[in-house]
């Protein structure tokens, strides 16, 4: 019996019934926050990786652009809509696209392929303003370069008259219908991205880097699912300018300022609700 109860004492001081769950069963010891970027880092102009992220960057928007907007005018192109992948279907085109390409690219450049995303992590400290500036053009260029290629593909004259793919606000909704849909949606995108990165996460569980880019690409399928029919769904800076330049229409232009200021709010607004709510990083800072 004495064995027993011992066993049953060793076994309780294993198992203790409160366990301490979440960040409060972490320690100084599991994770230390990264210090932040500095604001300019003139040594990586002269640094391989620093170029190698940026073409990383320009190929995976290239890329993203060419499936994407392919997909859009396979749509628009079809007056039987039932024999197209549809609306669920240029979604999954968009999220999926998202996926693969922040899998491929996440090791090299961090997998940004969107200027909003890259600005919310430099407000965030994540990267400096060379990176972030350097990130933003290459990420233009490839939106470019890939809307071009989709031009030659279909033709001038096939091309705009389905518009090109082109983000504008659609008939039935106000200029400020669609600034409120750019911003929510990449507020979505972005607050994923944050959360899906974060690297106290990534300390507590192994899993979550392998897993990152299937919830930010999931968001981006769902940001679709809800916007495309309000603005065809931006959250991409870079992928607006780069229908809209191609497209080059005025009443694509018309509404280009709401692909870039309504992501730009919804990218700061994210960072600062992960930053300043879910880690107080500002607080513990003080501490």
């Amino acid at each position: 019996m004495e064995g027993k109860e011992e066993d049953v004492r060793e076994g309780a001081n294993k198992f203790p019934d409160r366990q301490p769950i979440g960040t409060s069963a972490q320690t100084d010891k599991d994770y230390k926050e990264p210090p932040p970027a500095p604001l300019f880092e003139p040594g990586e102009l002269a640094s391989w990786s620093f170029y190698r992220a940026g073409i990383a960057e320009f190929v995976a928007t290239f890329l993203f652009l060419y499936i994407t907007i392919l997909t859009v005018m396979g749509f628009a192109n079809n007056q039987n809509k039932c024999k197209t992948v549809g609306v669920q279907g240029i979604a999954w085109a968009f999220g999926g696209m998202i996926f693969a390409l922040v899998y491929c690219t996440a090791g090299i450049s961090g997998g940004h392929i969107n200027p909003a995303v890259t600005f919310g992590l430099f407000l965030a400290k994540k990267l400096s303003l060379t990176r972030a500036v350097f990130y933003m053009v290459m990420q233009c260029l490839g939106a470019i370069c890939g809307a071009g290629v989709v031009k030659g593909f279909m033709g001038h004259t096939q091309y705009e008259l389905l518009n090109g793919g082109a983000n504008y606000v659609h008939h039935g909704y106000t200029k400020g219908d669609g600034l409120g849909a750019e911003i929510v949606g990449t507020f979505v995108l972005v607050y994923t991205v944050f959360s899906a990165t974060d690297a106290k996460r990534n300390a507590r569980d192994s899993h979550v880097p392998i897993l990152a880019p299937l919830p930010i690409g999931f968001a981006v399928f769902l940001v679709h699912l809800a916007t495309i029919p309000i603005t065809g769904t931006g959250i991409n800076p870079a992928r607006s300018l780069g229908a809209a330049i191609i497209f080059d229409k005025d009443f694509a232009w018309d509404d280009q300022w709401i692909f870039w200021v309504g992501p730009f709010i919804g990218a700061a607004l994210a960072a600062l609700y992960h930053q300043i709510i879910i880690r107080a990083i500002p607080f513990k800072a003080r501490a």
